[in-house]
């Protein structure tokens, strides 16, 4: 079932994906070479109760963390823990925010000091593709309008999406319907189409892999990485769609 939020509801979606926003710029201007990620867990779990809000992702389905992160290999779900933090290292800081009965969920790729071309590239290519796919969303649209623009953009790079992975919806819960994945089989079974409608709010999240897309999930039962241990990145933005076309609710 698709929740369509009223005038009301999307106000206090725009103030928790607002915390969202300001949570990750404040933290990111933070990340340094010798930081573990239970450093930056920290941090994120300070700024979103300090801003009246409680971490979506603490204690959901028995996550450990007030927020996913994850380096380098690692695409997404990242447990938080001693892992040091390296210059020229990219660190995926994955987070929500619960606020007045709603969520916000957002995520953003940064470099640790320096890195290199490559990797510089691989994050501006996601980040472009979040944008194709943002570009295509409009009233009576469709969610494969979506997936077609990202993976035809990623896939024009010589770069490839975590196919496993995909976005959803977001509001009184953090998963809801629609799904948007990020890659769409030629053949065989595929998701749903969904036509998109006003009040209609989800998450679209590119992940992108510079190798072969395939991954595995490790020990923990969280941490997805890359099969060949090829780098990724991993940008994510809370939207509504409008009657004009589409509303960024995560900004800050």
């Amino acid at each position: 079932m698709i929740f369509l939020k009223s005038k009301s509801e999307l106000q206090i979606m725009r103030q928790a994906g607002r915390i969202v926003a300001e949570t990750l710029n404040v933290v990111s201007e933070k990340i340094r070479p010798g930081l573990t990620t239970a450093d930056l867990d920290r941090m994120i779990d300070a700024e979103i109760r300090k801003r009246g809000a409680t971490p979506s992702f603490l204690g959901l389905y028995g996550f450990p963390g007030s927020a996913c992160i994850s380096v380098n290999e690692e695409v997404v779900h990242g447990i938080p823990g001693k892992r040091v933090l390296h210059e020229g290292d990219v660190v995926k800081l994955d987070a929500g925010a619960f606020y007045r009965g709603f969520h916000g969920d957002g995520a953003w790729t940064f470099p640790v000091g320096k890195t290199r071309p490559e990797i510089q590239r691989l994050l501006e290519v996601t980040q472009a593709a979040l944008f194709k796919g943002l570009a295509q969303i409009k009233p009576d649209g469709r969610t494969y309008d979506i997936v077609r623009a990202i993976q035809g953009y990623v896939e024009g790079q010589g770069m490839n999406l975590a196919r496993d992975l995909t976005g959803h919806g977001v509001g009184r819960h953090l998963h809801e319907q629609p799904d948007i994945p990020n890659w769409l089989p030629d053949t065989g079974s595929k998701p749903r189409n969904y036509r998109l409608r006003p009040g209609m709010t989800f998450a679209v999240e590119p992940m992108v892999i510079l190798g072969g897309w395939e991954t595995y999930i490790r020990p923990d039962k969280w941490t997805v990485v890359s099969y060949d241990r090829s780098w990724s990145a991993h940008f994510e933005h809370t939207i509504a769609v409008t009657e004009k076309g589409y509303e960024i609710l995560t900004l800050p």
